[in-house]
């Protein structure tokens, strides 16, 4: 067997998808999150474009709609108003149903007018990025390119699963339902071990105590592993850090 035939294995698919997973789990911390969210990071144009392009690759979703849901979460944090509380809808609904939850908040035209009006839509926003399906669909498409039918399918799948269902929902739901906490000031948890595969978005309470800090991890045995990518592109001058991140120990 050729290493093409074993790498294109049907066995190493979940291997795969959970690669093209953390690249979009990396790209929604970094882009969606940090920078367009909170304006922690301020993103060169040509990176804008990239991070744009992958995310409606790998995900199909809207920066304007991404980022109206999430502050509105952040207003209502836990109380009537927000979008995904386990507190208001029940753990095991937010973890399996999130994606409704979202799809739900993402398609209220006054979330978006309320919560992100400087998010301006261009011309790549209205006739490209605009068609999430198409993006989805591209991505899946690439990856049979890349894999063959089989294993591409496979990929494309494992990867929607795993995002969709597994990690955002878990950010959302044991996020906010149970853990360890450095701030007593919000109702959200750290998961250390989470923060591994979720780009240190699981670094919950951390985050909601201080929103605009570019780094989520405050203590020396807290990983987040987007900031070492974030550092990697403020090198090369794609990036630039806005927000003061903060440190405990």
């Amino acid at each position: 067997m050729s290493l093409g035939e074993i790498l294109t294995s049907p066995w190493l698919a979940p291997v795969w998808a959970l690669a093209v997973t953390q690249v979009a789990v990396l790209a929604t911390s970094i882009y969606f999150h940090r920078a367009i969210a909170h304006g922690a990071l301020r993103v060169h144009p040509v990176a804008d474009v990239v991070f744009r392009t992958v995310l409606w690759l790998t995900t199909g979703q809207r920066r304007q709609q991404w980022v109206a849901v999430h502050r509105k979460h952040h207003t209502f944090t836990d109380r009537e108003g927000d979008p995904h509380s386990p507190r208001i809808f029940g753990f095991w609904r937010v973890q399996l149903l999130n994606v409704y939850y979202y799809a739900r908040e993402a398609g209220n035209a006054a979330t978006l007018r309320k919560f992100a009006p400087d998010v301006h839509e261009d011309w790549l926003d209205r006739h490209v990025f605009s068609r999430g399906w198409f993006g989805a669909a591209g991505g899946a498409l690439l990856a049979v390119a890349a894999f063959g039918w089989l294993t591409g399918l496979l990929v494309a799948v494992l990867h929607l699963v795993f995002y969709v269902f597994v990690l955002a929902p878990l950010i959302n739901g044991l996020g906010h339902w149970h853990g360890k906490q450095n701030f007593t000031d919000n109702t959200a948890y750290n998961w250390r071990w989470l923060t591994w595969v979720t780009g240190g978005e699981a670094l919950h309470n951390n985050h909601h105590a201080h929103p605009k800090a570019p780094r989520f991890s405050v203590r020396r045995w807290e990983f987040d592993p987007s900031w070492p990518v974030i550092k990697a592109l403020v090198a090369v001058r794609l990036i630039v850090v806005v927000g003061a991140s903060v440190r405990l120990s």
